[in-house]
């Protein structure tokens, strides 16, 4: 194969303006005789915009694309070789009982998919419930009924990406080609085929949905098991080993025996990271952000950011913003959602968290992204930060720090979304109306005053944030813009440690994903769920194989 990179695109370009650009680098290709590697919309000029393009084709032998990129004069013409995933050898040891994978987020699911199709058999258990159940009580949720601590935004099928706009790009660099199989395998369970190629892929709740499913489809057809509505609420231990796992399901307690059990329970899974405390297996707190989330009209963006609204040649614009506050902090904008609504994401009774979603087409009338404001341990355990010093296990006291805030939050929405314009934000006062901003919610909303939400630190660094950001976005800082908190769960604020091997000093114990501490997003998590599994497929032959 051959591929030429940054060939330069049209907006609007078909498939004859690719073969042009190939032809003017001196190579001739048919009509569908390539496939596009990378392409990326360059917005740099605008509105002068086009798209860059890398994209393979073949020349029917080694020996003619030796031949042809010899005589070519191209520079942007190489020889192709794609990066190609391979299984590790597998181990010597025996394995006495099947492995279990506790949570079905991305890393769960990438971990046990990686594990069943080399025959492992492996146990995936998760306390929620399957996506078609979990969407109904999520709705049911947002229409004003009652919280299901173990089936909303957060637990169930698929894990809290499931409801979001269902990015994959990612910041992780690899050349094993892990990051290529994830994105083939969502494509293979139904996601659109760009997400190979385009710089930038999402799914969307929509379909990922429809996604999830199948990935979990594809796991029990390879011989692993997935059981919902179970949650590993201890570890059982034996001469300083893990040997099994005592679960709550709703027919009672189930002991689950096994000598290898990855923990990808997810940034919110609170109890179960009390249960590990408890247990005595080793964390450490981890530094996070939280703030709140804020919503313009994505009309606004797209002009701001292409210099035209144009959505029938262009993609949805997003944005990416940083900045550092007057004390230094860093803020910044997190799980940027075009097109799409703000989501009530809570996971605990008398606590509001929000979170964002778009679908598939990116086609909401907003644009809604976090704005949080970093913290560190330092932060929470200094009364002067928060009117209160958060004491005991102090690898915990993040994940109290959170639910300080989801509770203000509930207060100041009395149990709805606390909403708040940024003009009365800044003034100090409640709103009493909207303006030119229509609200996108899902769930239940109403004014509140976010400055009882927030520490008054976090707070004045968020207003610094938003004028420097509308210095790069016009408009961004307008006095309309609706903001609603609280973002508490940008990432974990616990980190379960563990070694090179992957593994806890707790033996059989593989901590795994975002929850654990270790990814930022879909394709992060997936990509050490496959990491994990490739650590056991080496250490241990598949179960029930020859020799037990």
């Amino acid at each position: 194969m051959i591929v030429i990179r940054d060939i330069h695109l049209p907006i609007g370009f078909g498939e004859e303006d690719v073969i042009r650009a190939v032809r003017r680098e001196g190579f001739d290709i048919r009509k569908g005789g390539f496939n596009f590697e990378k392409l990326s919309l360059d917005a740099r000029r605008k509105p002068r915009l086009q798209y860059i393009a890398s994209l393979s084709f073949s020349a029917g032998s080694d020996d003619k694309e030796q031949a042809l990129l010899s005589h070519s004069k191209s520079r942007k013409a190489s020889l192709y070789l794609p990066q190609k995933y391979s299984f590790p050898i597998e181990g010597s040891l025996d394995l006495k009982h099947r492995p279990v994978v506790v949570g079905a987020g991305p890393g769960g699911l990438f971990c046990a998919l990686t594990l069943a199709e080399r025959g492992y058999a492996p146990v995936l258990i998760e306390r929620g419930r399957s996506v078609a159940k979990r969407t109904a009580d999520v709705r049911e949720y947002w229409d004003g009924g009652r919280l299901k601590p173990d089936s909303n935004v957060q637990f169930g099928e698929g894990g809290a990406g499931t409801f979001s706009d269902g990015k994959l790009h990612t910041q992780v660099k690899e050349r094993s080609g892990r990051i290529r199989r994830v994105l083939e395998v969502f494509a293979d369970c139904g996601a659109s085929e760009e997400i190979l190629y385009w710089n930038k892929p999402h799914i969307g709740t929509d379909v990922l949905k429809t996604v999830v499913t199948n990935l979990s489809e594809k796991i029990r057809k390879l011989g692993g098991d997935i059981l919902f509505e179970t949650k590993a609420s201890g570890i059982i231990i034996s001469d300083g080993k893990l040997v099994g796992l005592s679960c709550d399901t709703p027919e009672g307690k189930r002991l689950i025996k096994t000598e290898a059990a990855v923990f990808a329970i997810g940034h919110s899974a609170r109890d179960t990271f009390s249960m590990l405390d408890e247990a005595g297996v080793p964390m450490t707190a981890k530094d996070f952000a939280v703030g709140i989330r804020v919503q313009h009209p994505q009309d606004e963006i797209q002009l701001a950011q292409y210099g035209c609204v144009d959505y029938g040649r262009l993609p949805v614009a997003d944005y990416k913003l940083t900045a550092r506050a007057g004390d230094g902090r860093g803020v910044y904008s997190f799980c940027m959602c075009p097109g799409g609504q703000v989501v009530d994401a809570s996971s605990e009774e008398g606590m509001i968290a929000v979170n964002g979603m778009s679908g598939s087409k990116r086609d909401g009338r907003n644009a809604n992204s976090a704005i949080v404001v970093s913290v560190s341990e330092k932060d929470y355990v200094n009364e002067n930060f928060s009117g209160k010093a958060y004491m005991g296990r102090k690898p915990l006291l993040g994940l109290e720090f959170q639910r300080s805030l989801e509770r203000a939050a509930y207060r100041s929405g009395q149990g709805r979304i606390p909403v708040q314009l940024l003009g009365d934000f800044k003034d100090r006062r409640l709103s009493a109306s909207f303006g030119d901003v229509v609200p996108d919610f899902c769930g239940g909303y109403g004014f509140g005053d976010l400055n009882a939400v927030l520490p008054t630190v976090i707070c004045r660094a968020l207003i610094d944030g938003f004028e420097h950001f509308d210095h790069s976005i016009h408009g961004f800082g307008r006095p309309d813009a609706i903001l609603a908190g609280v973002e508490s769960r940008t990432s974990s604020p616990v980190r379960i440690e563990r070694d090179e091997r992957f593994e806890s000093p707790l033996k059989g114990l593989f901590p795994c994903g975002e929850g654990a501490g270790y990814a930022g997003g879909i394709t992060s998590a997936a990509v050490d769920g496959i990491k994990v599994a490739e650590e056991i497929i080496r250490r241990y032959r598949p179960y029930g194989s020859e020799g037990h």
